[in-house]
């Protein structure tokens, strides 16, 4: 692949990535399109948790930020997410079925 090519192909994988947020989806459906944009980015370790840090729902970044051990890789903080995601949605759940 020339040059040039590969500049424009990791530009538009940075791109994808700076446009990505979690919102209220699903954490699994989130992390693959993630893993998906950030396989042609270049970036990598601090880099790519930093962004995925940036992007993920607020209440779960909060939570992951306060974790008694620091999260090291980027695929700790997949699987932390993942669990306080489900956790979270657990809980709303929970909440609402009992106000009624």
């Amino acid at each position: 692949m020339p040059f040039w090519q590969v500049v424009a192909t990791t530009a538009v994988k940075v791109a994808e990535l700076k446009k990505l947020e979690q919102e209220e989806r699903m954490i699994e459906e989130f992390v693959e399109e993630f893993r998906s944009a950030a396989r042609g980015s270049r970036y990598k370790r601090r880099p790519l948790i930093e962004e995925f840090k940036r992007i993920l729902n607020g209440i779960i970044r909060r939570k992951l930020m306060k974790a008694e051990r620091p999260l090291m890789s980027l695929e700790q903080w997949y699987e932390y997410a993942t669990n306080l995601d489900r956790h979270w949605r657990e809980s709303k759940r929970e909440k609402k079925r009992l106000r009624g």
